[in-house]
């Protein structure tokens, strides 16, 4: 049955395309599996509960009947602002919050920064979210933000109080009339998510979903965000354009567990790494399951302008394809810190694939948090997901500033296999490795490799405080056991790595953070897999075991060091260097490579000159039997279906006739990306 839903139209509808709906949650409480509804252009502000579930083979569709046209908005226009002296102010009764109060109520969060004060609530301008300030005289002083990624507009301010039933603001709009400007406030925590769990096979197609007062969302938490399948099965999220949302536009992750919601923040006694183990053994023993969970799709989406991250998820994303999406320009204001932000923050993310994604301009772009096993990155272009030019570097950063360095694929505590294949990897910090078992493959890497051998301890400070985190059966989620990292068990194959000119800034940032191994970061923005030098080849690492039979050997320390390393057929350009025991390096000393990347109204292009440096063909064509297995869960580097990979077609799903390394099977000057 096909339901209709049109914002102008007459009160008393019955959902026919003659008397449509004027809401979509009057098509959502009747909608049931086989229906599609089909939503009129218009502005829909309310957040959409779906009451029933689809099913795999008669799915319920959620459909803009022309894309972008059906905004649905966690946001209510604000109007009768008042000048009072160099500000504005405007008031509205507390009873536009039916859910919770955004303007009392904090961001906050396990692994949430609380020296940063925020609230959930936003101001927005012209559909942007202006910055909120601590209180009315800095709104008055309108002064700009040193952190922001976009300080000319950091000056347009707001701050919150509550005067009885009601909640005033008080904002700095520059030079600009509130009353004659669209000025909104968010209002509702999200914008369409289920309340109840299992909701599962829904597609919501071709919306534009904006502007909701979300909270942060940490793996030991429920994860709210704009969009939410709340732990579900099957859904297919597509063609949306979402955006301002406080903290995450859309939520793949974790349902509310009644005994560790935020247990690390509210009960100090237990550190969040044990309280995340908690929570996922609680959630194996209350149905987690490939079965019951995950397997969704996010595709052809633009994500932009959110605080937290564009995608985040924990345990609910697992088995699911993320691909063609447009994530950039996350985390810019700053005004939010903790270890929970990126283009896409994913825990758990097991056997899931992201692929052919533009993500750039974030704090951070794709970060992996435990259990990336059997995880794909393949065919992404990402850069600029590095902190921008500072004023100057501090001569001891602290937590906030690394936190905030970025990078483009960050892969934290997890055992793999997670592979990274035929990526563009453009950003001064490429790929921090504070993990194990990552193999990366016919890749361009124009960074630096972080954090090799480091950052998997939890940094206490005279005590050993190693993390130990689980893996997994191949291609399920139960746990097959836990473990800390030895680090190594990495594989780098037929990748051109590029060192860019090193900005003063991140010099500096290396020089200041390199000196502590025990830190959690390096800043290292030299290219090249030298960063492995001193670890053990597959050969080296297996003659410690020679002679080896269980209880009664010699005593060695063959448990507990850094497992191998396999490096072969990559090249090395503008003093990019090589792993000392590398087979067969070609080190180009001769050329000056260039590599640029420019936007044009047709979309992106590539424009180098690799093909001077690359002239020659890479030893042989790589596949699941050259990448062998991770090391801790005895599982090859294959797809999630347990067939091999052969690395055969290039970025653009282009045939490799020759093998040559980098991401392209044919050499030119130009691609349009």
């Amino acid at each position: 049955m096909k339901i209709y839903v049109d914002a102008s139209a007459a009160p008393g509808g019955s959902g026919t395309q003659e008397a449509p709906f004027r809401t979509i949650q009057a098509a959502a409480d009747i909608a049931v599996p086989g229906d599609d509804v089909i939503v009129m252009p218009g502005i829909y502000r309310e957040n959409v509960d779906p009451k029933n579930a689809g099913t795999e083979d008669a799915r319920i569709v959620y459909r803009s009947a022309q894309p972008h046209k059906a905004v649905i908005t966690g946001a209510e226009a604000l109007s009768g602002w008042k000048k009072d002296g160099g500000i504005w102010t405007a008031r509205v009764n507390n009873s536009i919050f039916t859910e919770r109060n955004p303007y009392t109520t904090r961001v906050s969060g396990d692994w949430f920064m609380a020296e940063f004060i925020a609230h959930t609530g936003d101001v927005l301008l012209n559909g942007k979210s202006m910055y909120e300030a601590l209180s009315v005289s800095d709104v008055r002083k309108g002064q700009p933000s040193a952190a922001s990624w976009d300080r000319d507009f950091s000056v347009y301010q707001w701050y919150a109080e509550q005067d009885g039933d009601e909640t005033v603001f008080y904002a700095n709009f520059q030079d600009m009339d509130p009353n004659t400007e669209h000025v909104e406030i968010t209002v509702r925590s999200a914008c369409f998510a289920p309340q109840k769990e299992g909701t599962g096979y829904i597609t919501l197609s071709g919306f534009t979903v904006c502007c909701a007062a979300t909270q942060w969302a940490p793996p030991t938490a429920f994860q709210e965000g704009m969009i939410a399948p709340h732990w579900s099965r099957g859904w297919i999220i597509e063609d949306c354009e979402v955006y301002e949302s406080k903290c995450s536009g859309i939520s793949l992750g974790k349902y509310r567990q009644k005994t560790n919601d935020n247990k690390w923040l509210n009960w100090k006694y237990k550190d969040g790494t044990q309280t995340e183990r908690e929570c996922i053994c609680l959630a194996q023993a209350e149905g987690w399951s490939k079965e019951t969970v995950g397997s969704h799709i996010v595709r052809r989406c633009d994500i932009h302008d959110c605080g937290q991250t564009g995608i985040v998820g924990h345990l609910g994303g697992v088995f699911s394809l993320i691909e063609d999406n447009h994530i950039h320009h996350i985390n810019n204001k700053q005004n939010l810190a903790g270890a929970e932000i990126g283009g896409i923050k994913m825990h758990a993310a097991i056997d899931t694939v992201f692929r052919h994604n533009h993500i750039h301009h974030c704090t951070r772009g794709l970060w992996l948090d435990w259990q990336a096993q059997g995880t794909r990155v393949t065919q992404n272009l990402m850069h600029d997901n590095t902190i921008p030019v500072m004023e100057e570097a501090p001569e001891k950063p602290d937590l906030a500033i690394t936190q905030a360095l970025g990078e483009d694929i960050f892969v934290e505590v997890s055992h793999g296999p997670t592979l990274i294949d035929n990526n563009i990897l453009l950003s001064d910090r490429a790929v921090k490795i504070a993990c194990q078992g990552v193999a990366a493959v016919h890749n361009i890497i124009a960074g630096g490799l972080v954090s090799v051998g480091m950052g998997t301890d939890n940094g206490a400070l005279t005590l050993a405080s190693p993390r130990y985190t689980p893996y997994h059966l191949p291609h399920r989620t139960e746990v097959a056991g836990f473990m800390t990292f030895l680090h190594g068990d990495d594989r780098f194959y037929n990748n051109i790595f590029i060192q860019k000119p090193v900005r003063p800034v991140m010099k500096m940032l290396m020089d200041t953070m390199s000196g502590d191994r025990n830190a959690w970061d390096d800043c290292n923005v030299m290219a090249g897999t030298f960063r492995f030098d001193g670890y053990m080849t597959f050969e080296e690492w297996d003659r410690e075991f020679e002679g080896y039979c269980g209880m009664g050997s010699p005593a060695s320390d063959r448990y507990y060091i850094p497992l191998p390393v396999w490096a072969e057929g990559n090249i090395y350009c503008n003093g990019a260097r090589p792993w000392e025991k590398e087979k067969g390096a070609v080190v180009d000393t001769e050329h000056e490579i260039t590599i640029r990347l420019e936007e044009h109204s047709d979309g992106w292009h590539l424009f180098t000159n690799l093909a001077d440096a690359v002239t020659q063909d890479a030893p042989h064509m790589i596949d699941t039997d050259t990448l062998g297995m991770a090391f801790e869960p005895e599982q090859r580097f294959e797809d999630p279906d347990g067939s091999p990979i052969t690395f055969d077609t290039d970025y653009f799903g282009n045939r490799r006739e020759t093998v040559t390394a980098g991401p392209f099977a044919i050499l030119e000057k130009h691609y349009m990306l």
